[in-house]
């Protein structure tokens, strides 16, 4: 937020636009992964988007619809108390504007069972996923999808008679995707918003200089990356200060895997023997 809200202001937010754009609403990260994956997040990602757009505003009150005074058909928009716009119920516009969160619900189920798909089929994936980090968010995405359009199956042709049930069943639902967002891979809808200020730190690293390995001789991250990393492990608990007043952290991953190459060395050395 220092960077964004600094001299550069100008050209930081139209990177950030344009990361959102990107990798946001088009999920153009994971494209040259595999078509059908980026599919899947794409469907996964503008379905819960729009139904967090609609949702969002509608219970806090934002948007809220009001019949026109004397009449029974001709609804009102209200956006923050303020009429916005008036349509006649049964119309295009109001069809929209009462399903629009039911229409949402067909590409989330749509790119999770995609997402389910590759995780019954790749091997690698089987190897290393988890029911409740991986699985549960899929499940949990199509049971509220799947509960919702039963709410509006209810009410359209059932006449409200399984609407307590339905209405509860989606809450729960609900209530588990809320807190289950820490926890699996619905922690995504927090890690690449904050992958949009990652972007911007790589960017002003670079502008303030690189570090240089002093194994290696050779550039690996940004002075300033490394000097946070210095401060936020220490904050946390682990000093990796050497003998010398320099850091471990100084060194390249390479330069890492040399200086534990020689700590074994160095230990075999001063126990007589190098093998066995």
């Amino acid at each position: 937020m220092q960077f964004l809200f600094s001299k550069d202001f100008i050209s930081y937010t139209s990177r950030s636009v344009y990361l959102l754009f990107r990798n946001i609403l088009f999920q153009r990260f994971i494209a040259f992964r595999s078509r059908t994956r980026w599919w899947g997040h794409f469907l996964l990602a503008t379905g819960c988007l729009l139904s967090f757009g609609i949702t969002i505003p509608l219970t806090f009150g934002w948007i809220h619809f009001t019949l026109e005074p004397g009449t029974y058909d001709i609804y009102n928009a209200n956006f923050f108390g303020f009429k916005v716009g008036s349509f006649e119920l049964g119309g295009p516009i109001s069809i929209l504007a009462f399903k629009a969160l039911f229409l949402t619900s067909f590409p989330v189920i749509i790119g999770a069972i995609i997402m389910m798909k590759r995780r019954v089929k790749d091997g690698g994936v089987i190897a290393t996923q988890s029911l409740e980090g991986d699985w549960l968010p899929l499940i949990l995405l199509i049971a509220i999808s799947v509960t919702g359009l039963g709410i509006g199956y209810d009410y359209t042709f059932l006449e409200g008679r399984t609407h307590q049930f339905m209405a509860v069943t989606h809450a729960i639902t609900v209530i588990l995707f809320l807190i289950w967002m820490p926890f699996g891979k619905f922690f995504h809808i927090f890690q690449r918003l904050a992958q949009l200020g990652a972007n911007l730190y790589k960017i002003e690293g670079k502008k303030r200089g690189m570090a240089v390995c002093p194994h290696t001789k050779e550039e690996f991250a940004t002075q300033t990356h490394i000097n946070d990393l210095k401060q936020v492990t220490k904050e946390l608990g682990f000093d990796f200060t050497l003998a010398d007043g320099s850091s471990h952290l100084d060194l390249s991953p390479e330069g890492k895997r040399s200086a534990l190459a020689r700590a074994h060395f160095e230990a075999r050395k001063a126990s007589g023997k190098f093998f066995g």
